[in-house]
Parts: structure tokens; sequence; C-alpha cells
């Protein structure tokens, strides 16, 4: 038997605290160090705005970001909403695919916490997952009724944030 057949599981990353997207990252690194393949679909994210997404590339992963460049505040504009139904199909056609070892559906969660997309789908990307492919949902805001789904669930929690004290997000460390 193969290290490949034991894969499978569902991680969601998911609460308020910084680093869900960090440990996703984590993740694939380690599948990428292992001679896995790995594809990260970025929900929320607009392409080369985040240090990450050059690096990642650089040691193997393919990485997608369908995000616009501007942040969603509030209630999303037409344009985010069909940009994350389009994540969402990419990331039907990628999880079923069994081409992938890792697939991450980096701020999925966010996606659905605004409205964007109808969790009722999301649930149906998890069940049709290739049977072999380890799946992980990042982002806050990810709904209760998936958890029912996953194997694992990390909830990151704020204690404490520079942000508190007025300091910005900053490029190297949150972006």
């Amino acid at each position: 038997m193969s290290w490949k057949d034991k894969l499978g599981l569902v991680h969601i990353y998911t609460g308020n605290g910084k680093g869900k997207t960090t440990a996703a990252l984590g993740l694939a690194v380690r599948m990428l160090g292992s001679g896995g393949k790995v594809i990260i679909l970025q929900f929320m994210k607009a392409p080369d705005l985040y240090g990450e997404q050059k690096k990642i590339r650089e040691c193997g992963a393919v990485i997608e970001s369908f995000g616009l460049p501007r942040f969603v505040h509030g209630k999303p504009e037409p344009e985010d909403i069909e940009a994350a139904k389009r994540a969402l199909e990419r990331a039907k056609e990628v999880a079923s695919s069994g081409e992938w070892d890792l697939v991450i559906l980096d701020e999925i969660c966010v996606a659905l916490g605004f409205g964007m997309l109808d969790v009722n789908e999301v649930k149906e990307l998890i069940q049709n997952k290739a049977p072999h492919t380890e799946l992980v949902l990042t982002g806050r805001y990810c709904p209760e009724e998936l958890f029912e789904l996953a194997d694992y669930v990390t909830e990151m929690r704020e204690v404490k944030h520079p942000y508190q004290r007025g300091i910005l997000a900053r490029k190297g460390v949150e972006f």
C-alpha cells in the first residue's frame, strides 16, 4: 500500500485568529516535500498580491487566484459573487478529478460567510471529491454544518493582535 492510499481526509481551518492560510500552506509544503501534487484555489485573493503566491509556485504547487484586487467588506459586489462562483466550479473540477493529492480552497469559508456561495454546493463538492484527495477549506465564518463532513476542524482564536494597537497588515507577515 502506498502512502498516497492513506490520503483522502477533509480539513477545515477557521476562526477569527491569524494563521488559517499559513497552516494550509505548511501542509502544502509538507505534501510537496513528500512528492505529492498540490493545487491551491484562492477564492478571495487576487493574483500576485500576496507573498505566498510566487514562492509556493516555486516549490511546485499550482495556485489559481479568483479574487478581485480589492477587499470585500459588507455586501459583496456582483463581480465578487461571480468570481467566487467561478472559483467554486473550478474547485469542483479539481477536487473530483483524482489528479491532485492535496486541494486547498483558500478563503472559501469567507465566501460562504458573505453569502457568495451556497453551502449545499460546497457540501456536494466535499462529498464528490476523489477518494484519495486530501481537501482543505480555510477562512473565517465557516458554517458549522460543514464540520460534520470534515475529519479535522481547527479553529484559530484571536487572543491578541497588533491591529488592536493600530498596526496595519504588514507585507511578509499578514500578506
